[in-house]
């Protein structure tokens, strides 16, 4: 069953010390995301045929960029802009739609405009990340609902942030229903919110002591208060 095979990674990172453990399971399937893309796979035809048409999004690449195997992504980013020169001069001889004036723009029919949507909206890591990451999502409810144990540990987390709070609310209705739905949408509304007004509480800590009169105060849980609020807001891990 995907429940039990995932259930390591799903445990691990809820064993974590974090502000949202579904960020450190993201997290971990993005790194190994990276490293499969620009390890020996990318010489793979059925991984460059996929990386050619979808190729990678903004925050991708630059992390790609950033794992020193610069022959591997200039082998893949050259076959990707050779496939989308290709598609583009298809989709130019297209022409444009029908119905365009002064007042009027339609570029919703348009084949360069959709290309080029499309281009934006592709990246063969997201894709790769997502297709388990949903998996991890599925195995928190079966754990939940399961194990005794890691629901202990659900409920003591330090909660989530805005992005994967909304992610775990909105699943919920897909594997819940009734006295458990309406129980578990306590518990994930009350960790948020708690949890969100301890950072909140921190970050106004934190800006308090620039106060010459908090000069010599303690700074209490507050030093990296940007940094978790940031956690909890954007879904970004930045070090102290």
């Amino acid at each position: 069953m995907d429940e039990q095979l995932y259930a390591i990674p799903v445990n691990d990172a809820f064993n974590e010390d974090t502000e949202c453990p579904v960020c450190s399971m993201y997290a971990s399937l993005q790194k190994n995301a990276i490293e499969f893309t620009m390890g020996p796979s990318y010489m793979e035809d059925d991984v460059r045929m996929e990386t050619n048409e979808v190729g990678f999004c903004a925050k991708h690449v630059e992390m790609m960029y950033g794992n020193q195997n610069r022959l591997g992504l200039g082998l893949m980013l050259h076959t990707h802009m050779q496939n989308l020169i290709k598609e583009t001069e298809k989709a130019q001889k297209k022409g444009r739609s029908s119905g365009g004036g002064f007042f009027k723009k339609n570029t919703e029919g348009s084949a360069v405009s959709a290309y080029m949507r499309q281009v934006k909206n592709s990246c063969y890591i997201c894709n790769r990340i997502e297709n388990i990451f949903e998996r991890y999502i599925d195995t928190i409810f079966y754990l939940y609902e399961k194990d005794s144990a890691f629901k202990a540990k659900f409920d003591a987390s330090k909660g989530f942030c805005v992005d994967h709070y909304q992610v775990l609310y909105d699943a919920a209705e897909s594997h819940m229903s009734g006295g458990a739905l309406k129980d578990f949408t306590t518990k994930i509304d009350k960790l948020f919110l708690e949890n969100m007004k301890r950072v909140c509480d921190d970050v106004e800590w934190y800006t308090d002591k620039f106060d010459y009169r908090n000069k010599d105060a303690d700074w209490k849980n507050s030093k990296d208060a940007l940094i978790r609020a940031i956690k909890k807001l954007d879904s970004i891990e930045l070090q102290l």
